[in-house]
Formats: structure tokens, C-alpha cells, sequence
């Protein structure tokens, strides 16, 4: 793994399989939200990591009729200048899944969260009971001081981005504090069983566990998700989740996804979407390669019936 940290990293998600897909999107209609919240990798970025320029221009006219863009992630705080480039530095960003959220204009932690030691262990092993022995991976907690630090990675793991990494042994990848989250890798189930699995045996007061389209699942701090980090930025900005366009593709983007959509306001997914996601709503833009998401805001801010 490489020893510097780009800025801009790879996208994740089902880029190849429906990436390049285009949406007729049909008649908006007049409904305009108050907040945009949309994902990063996989929804806004493209395959390469980068913001389009047509994607760019979308956000910035967001910003230019008074709607806030909000980045929703489960990029952790270590990659935190890759989220501040991909929003422009502006609003308010939402990393982990939900355990940590800055405010980027005023450099300002809003949440932080960890997951102690010995409860990280507890559900590891519960999850081992029914998934078989697996391969681990751990950020350290942000109010550990570890924002900025490499990962902790168990050898054999096969972490997808290019970036710094302590490489471990088994026995020394859990810090002795807390921990932001843990990754988990099985060599012989896919993601989605290993989710199923993990969900059977571990209760949602201990912790939460999904996954964002990588081949592992993640664990972390009970109540963490992305509706929970999204409600800190809107009571930030005095917006109800009915009055939110939310952008997803991944697992991990169905809470938020389901919370917009059950409090009336209005839920996306792109084209390149899990199939659950594409099974919570029925609102479809292009995929994230031929910018969905500019494609959807250029439409609903044009209030025109557009061909793509």
C-alpha cells in the first residue's frame, strides 16, 4: 500500500454493472426538497473517484437557489480530505456510516463515536459462531486523537483502496480503546450472507452491522447509521427528513434512504444500485458513471420533463 494519501481514491459500488445505464426520468413534477443528501461512492462520484465537472455544476447550483448538499459516507475520518474535496469544503459532511460528522466550513466535530474494545470483541466472536473464522480490519475511534491514522489490518485482508495500512497480525489489530468501526472479511461467504448471517445473532443494542459494496461487512456502535448522522446535519440546518432528496446505491445508504422516504420526502437510487436499494424505491436516475445524480438535480431545478 502506498504511503501517501490522494485526495481522490477510487469509487466503490457495483461500478460496471449498470454504472453506465441511462435513465429516462419522466416528469418531476413541482416538489422541490429543502436538503440534498447523497452518498459518495457508487451514487456521486464516478468509478474513477472524481466529481464531474456536469456533477459539480449540479451541487454548486444547489447551493446558488439556497439547498444544502449534504455528503452522507461510510469513507471513515481517514480519508476525511478525499470527502472535503468531493463536497468543495461546503456544508456539512457525514463519514462512518453515520459516527462521525464534521461541519467543513467551520472545521467542527458534530459527532463522534466508538465502539469500546470488549464489546467490538463480544460481537466479532458472535459473528465467528455462525460465519466461520473471518479476516479483520479496524479504524481506530476519532476521540482516540486517531483520525489521521492508517487503518489497522489484519494480514490477508485484501483492502481495496491505495492507501497507508498497518499490516497485523490477528491478535493485534484491536486497539486497546475504542474503535470507529471493524471490517470483516470472510474468505468463503459474499457480503450479502455474511450480512444476513452477522444480522441473525447481533442485536442492534450492541451494534449495527451492513455493508457498502467492498466484500466485507462493517460493525458499528449501536444507533450509528446514515439517517442517524444525517439527523444531526438537518437539525443543523431546521430541515425535516420530509423535506429531504436523498441519492443512494449500497446497504448501508437504506437507512437514510428509508427514512426520507417513510417521512414523505423523496428517495433515489442510481441506476448501478444493490437490489435492495433499487427494492426500497421506486425513483431511479442514470448510474453513477453518466452522472445520475447532476442528471436528477438538473431536472427537478429546470422544472422541465427532460429525455435523459
Amino acid at each position: 500500500m502506498r504511503a501517501d494519501r490522494p485526495d481522490v481514491l477510487p469509487s466503490t459500488g457495483t461500478a460496471g454493472a449498470r454504472a453506465e445505464d441511462v435513465v429516462e426520468l419522466g416528469d418531476l413534477g413541482t416538489w422541490r426538497p429543502e436538503l440534498v443528501a447523497t452518498d459518495l461512492d457508487g451514487t456521486l462520484l464516478t468509478s474513477d473517484g472524481e466529481v464531474s465537472a456536469r456533477t459539480r455544476a449540479a451541487l454548486t447550483a444547489c447551493w446558488d437557489v439556497g439547498i444544502p448538499v449534504v455528503g452522507v459516507t461510510g469513507r471513515g475520518p481517514r480519508l476525511f480530505d478525499s470527502v472535503r474535496a468531493a463536497l468543495d469544503g461546503r456544508g456539512i459532511a457525514v463519514l462512518a456510516q453515520g459516527g462521525f460528522v464534521v461541519d467543513l466550513e467551520r472545521d467542527e466535530v458534530l459527532r463522534t463515536v466508538g465502539l469500546p474494545r470488549e464489546q467490538a470483541t463480544a460481537v466479532i466472536e458472535q459473528i465467528e459462531s455462525v460465519a466461520g473464522e473471518l479476516v479483520i480490519a479496524v479504524e481506530d475511534a476519532a476521540e482516540q486523537g486517531e483520525v489521521h491514522s492508517p487503518l489497522r489490518v489484519q494480514h490477508g485482508f485484501d483492502w481495496p483502496y491505495p492507501e497507508p495500512a498497518h499490516l497485523l497480525p490477528r491478535h493485534q489489530v484491536l486497539p486497546t480503546g475504542a474503535v470507529l468501526k471493524v471490517f470483516l472479511r470472510s474468505q468463503t461467504l459474499g457480503q450479502d450472507e455474511l450480512l444476513a448471517r452477522a444480522r441473525e445473532v447481533v442485536d442492534p443494542s450492541r451494534a449495527e452491522v451492513t455493508h457498502a459494496g467492498l466484500g466485507f461487512i462493517e460493525v458499528l456502535p449501536p444507533g450509528i447509521t446514515k439517517a442517524t448522522g444525517l439527523a444531526i446535519a438537518l437539525e443543523r440546518y431546521g430541515v425535516g427528513f420530509g423535506d429531504v432528496l436523498v441519492f443512494g446505491d449500497m446497504p448501508n445508504d437504506l437507512p437514510m434512504i428509508e427514512a426520507v422516504r417513510d417521512a414523505g420526502g423523496r428517495a433515489v437510487a442510481v441506476a448501478n444500485a444493490h437490489p435492495a436499494v433499487r427494492a426500497a424505491t421506486p425513483l431511479l436516475t442514470s448510474g453513477h458513471d453518466v452522472d445520475g445524480v447532476a442528471r436528477y438535480l438538473e431536472a427537478l431545478l429546470d422544472g422541465r420533463r427532460p429525455g435523459v
